[in-house]
C-alpha cells in the first residue's frame, strides 16, 4: 500500500519535479552507502526503497517522455 500511494504523488508531478526528485533519491543513495561502507548505517532497508523509487521516478520519465512524444 505504501508504494501505491508513492507511486500516485510521483505521477502527480511534472517532468521538472521528477527530475529534482530523481536528483534527490540519487543523493540520498550516495548518502547511504556511504553510511553503510562507514558502518554507520542503521536502517539496511531503506537502500533498497530508495533504489526502488529511483527505479519508478525513471519509469514515469520515460512514460511521460513516450505520451509527449505520441500526443
Amino acid at each position: 500500500m505504501k508504494s501505491s500511494q508513492r507511486l500516485s504523488d510521483l505521477r502527480a508531478l511534472s517532468p521538472d519535479q521528477l527530475g529534482e526528485e530523481l536528483l534527490n533519491l540519487k543523493k540520498e543513495q550516495f548518502n547511504l552507502r556511504f553510511q553503510r561502507a562507514t558502518g554507520q548505517l542503521e536502517n539496511v532497508a531503506r537502500v533498497r526503497e530508495v533504489r526502488r523509487d529511483i527505479a519508478r521516478v525513471r519509469t514515469l520519465q520515460r512514460q511521460k517522455t513516450l505520451q509527449a512524444a505520441q500526443g
